[in-house]
């Protein structure tokens, strides 16, 4: 890979690690569209994504292991659906024309204004209360939301199941960002083992933009706490408009 590349690739890594402190999301809505400007395939774009996104969960969840905070039987139960449909999804994506796929991903990102908006909510009006729904099928629909999700598109699945398991489930914010970590760590996993097998995955580059993402979040966590919440957002929501304008050009293009 060329030198550019691989600064782009950092740099890319590292704003989605600046993302993920401030907000509690980015991964895969961010490098995603980076690796399909740089000419990755979709599948390989999908793929590269979710070994970055390992490394970051791996290392988010090893340390809050280590402190007490990760609740396995929690974790496992939305990891179970999640599992299965995140193989579900890499299949899917095999599928459909590299069209269709990019037109979907360029949904998810317009998506993600809302969800944004959706997690917000969740955690201003039920920090934690009863559940909702049936605590099964609850986990069912979290888990495999998230996996399917993470297997068609190469996303953590985070602003997916963090939101969720709060309305559905009753779980304070901290726990549901913690359960969230570790499920994300297993079905990218899954993922990555399965997407290795069919060649999909390009190693350097997942690597790059994951010790990138390393470093953004050990800054976003440690030295920038302070910034407007609203501002981050904001510009977030606008990173998130122009990534969805590319991208549905990019497919115009290829059509």
């Amino acid at each position: 890979m060329a030198p550019t590349d691989i600064a782009l690739l950092i740099l890319g890594g590292l704003a989605s690690g600046l993302l993920a402190g401030l907000l509690g999301i980015g991964g895969g809505v961010l490098m995603v569209p980076l690796l399909l400007i740089l000419g990755f395939t979709i599948d390989q774009a999908t793929a590269t994504s979710l070994l970055a996104i390992l490394v970051t969960a791996s290392t988010g969840s090893w340390q809050n292991w280590r402190m007490g905070y990760l609740n396995p039987s929690q974790v496992l139960w939305l990891a179970a659906p999640a599992a299965v449909l995140v193989i579900a999804g890499t299949e899917i994506g095999s599928l459909i024309t590299d069209v269709q796929r990019q037109v979907g991903f360029g949904c998810l990102l317009l998506a993600n204004l809302y969800l944004v908006s959706v997690k917000k909510r969740a955690v201003t009006q039920a920090p934690s209360g009863p559940a909702t729904m049936n605590p099964t099928t609850a986990r069912l629909v979290t888990g495999g939301a998230a996996g399917f999700m993470a297997g068609l598109f190469g996303v953590g699945g985070g602003v997916i199941m963090v939101p969720l398991q709060i309305l559905l489930l009753g779980t304070g914010i901290k726990d549901a960002v913690r359960n969230s970590l570790g499920v994300i760590v297993m079905t990218s996993l899954i993922a990555c083992m399965h997407n290795l097998i069919k060649g999909d995955i390009v190693p350097i580059a997942g690597l790059t933009m994951g010790i990138g993402r390393l470093v953004g979040a050990q800054i976003s966590t440690r030295f920038l706490p302070k910034l407007p919440e609203q501002m981050i957002s904001t510009l977030f929501r606008g990173l998130l408009c122009i990534l969805a304008a590319y991208v549905f050009w990019q497919t115009w293009q290829s059509a």
